[in-house]
């Protein structure tokens, strides 16, 4: 198996890093761009593999649309070609074809798509096999298991011919993530509301325009935990604005109590150190895509801390929470079960001097460990899962002056 291993080093001086653009923007804005027949003209898009996978797919149109292991790009896919009456197969990866996509399957059947699946009910792979009319413009759908399925059906709304109203029960998890796409859909021209539980858009069309990406605030929260677990430093983090859609910028907020200083400029983000302050609970309900970051950052600094919100962290590339029990143990730190809702973090006891993470498939696993490398040698198994979201991630180390050692 090839590996990476980093040096221990903990003090770094002024380092600029040139962020990656945003997956979760660049991914939207692809899809409202097939939606208007290419007409806009997107700038910034991002180098993630999910992103270049529903590129290719978009430009060569294949019958079989294989996303390998990008859930975003299946389930925004599956609506496209659902409700734009396209013949596809829709497949991806083994792990891909135990990811559920039910409730996003039927909730298309239920406006007048019709689908089939190829394998087990409720998982990919699947067929979509035409739209004639639309059936309903009222949809109740769960609000607490992805915003993706959400996003995917708000963004082909405006071109049903009765527009839909889709009424979110139960507890609405990623909400920012469901208001970014309301927000880039309104870039394009699309007006919508979101009041309560309950979001309204009438039949419009998109009207083509100029579109530029953020850089990615989930790519931007290793930077945040490697400085405040380090001694010293700064970093300049390229490609961010304070005013963000994307919900992972809460990462600011959180870190300000772990100890980073946040300074926002016209081209983005310069980070400092300042006095740990501590935080007694977080809730990811918003932003589950950084909860291993600060796991592992906490874990540190010594800092225990409730989680909550993590219930769609079991169906992501891997699970997630068996993942960081895992890996976490092995520095004598620990994620428990408190109970249905809440997860303790308990910091790291005492520290190895160097130690081998395994990734289990998943490009955040690999990612929110590296700061580790501010106590020990750390060792990453398949370091090129990164390139799902953040192909130059290892690059980017090397900025901080430390020999990286491939291992084939």
């Amino acid at each position: 198996m090839k590996t990476i291993t980093i040096p221990q080093k903990s003090r770094f001086g002024n380092v600029v890093i040139p962020l990656p653009s945003s997956k979760s923007e660049s991914n939207r804005a692809l899809i409202i761009d097939a939606l208007t027949e290419g007409k806009n003209q997107l700038s910034n898009l991002a180098e993630a593999r999910d992103t270049q996978t529903m590129i290719r797919l978009l430009r060569e149109d294949p019958e079989i649309l294989d996303v390998l292991d990008a859930g975003t790009t299946m389930r925004f896919l599956t609506a496209y070609a659902a409700l734009t009456n396209r013949k596809k197969t829709l497949t991806g990866t083994p792990r891909m074809c135990e990811r559920p996509i039910g409730i996003l399957v039927d909730a298309l059947r239920a406006l007048g798509a019709e689908i089939e699946y190829l394998g087990v009910e409720g998982y990919p792979p699947l067929r979509t096999k035409g739209f004639e009319a639309q059936q309903t413009e009222h949809l109740l759908i769960r609000g607490d298991v992805s915003s993706q399925y959400i996003s995917a059906l708000v963004m082909n709304a405006p071109l049903l011919p009765k527009g839909l109203t889709l009424e979110l029960t139960g507890k609405i998890g990623s909400r920012t993530y469901i208001e970014m796409t309301l927000e880039l859909m309104r870039a394009f021209g699309v007006r919508s509301t979101f009041e309560g539980n309950i979001i309204s858009i009438e039949p419009q069309r998109y009207q083509p325009t100029q579109f530029a990406v953020e850089g990615d605030w989930s790519g931007a929260s290793y930077w945040f935990s490697l400085l405040a677990c380090a001694e010293e430093g700064t970093f300049y983090i390229e490609g961010l604005k304070p005013n963000s859609l994307q919900g992972d910028s809460r990462i600011v907020a959180i870190m300000d109590k772990l100890g980073v200083h946040s300074e926002f400029d016209a081209k983005g983000v310069r980070l400092t150190k300042k006095p740990i302050e501590g935080i007694a609970h977080i809730d990811f309900a918003h932003c589950p895509d950084i909860a291993q970051t600060v796991a592992v950052t906490c874990a540190l600094l010594g800092c225990s801390c409730d989680f909550s919100g993590l219930e769609s962290l079991r169906i992501k590339e891997t699970d997630r929470i068996y993942a960081l029990q895992q890996e976490l143990a092995k520095f004598n730190a620990d994620l428990i079960e408190v109970d249905s809702e809440t997860f303790r973090l308990m910091p790291a006891s005492s520290l190895p001097k160097s130690i081998r993470i395994h990734t289990y498939d998943d490009h955040r696993m690999a990612m929110a460990f590296m700061p580790l490398m501010t106590k020990m040698e750390v060792e990453f198994e398949d370091p090129d899962v990164v390139n799902k979201s953040y192909p130059s991630f290892w690059k980017h180390v090397a900025l901080l002056d430390v020999q990286l050692v491939l291992h084939s």
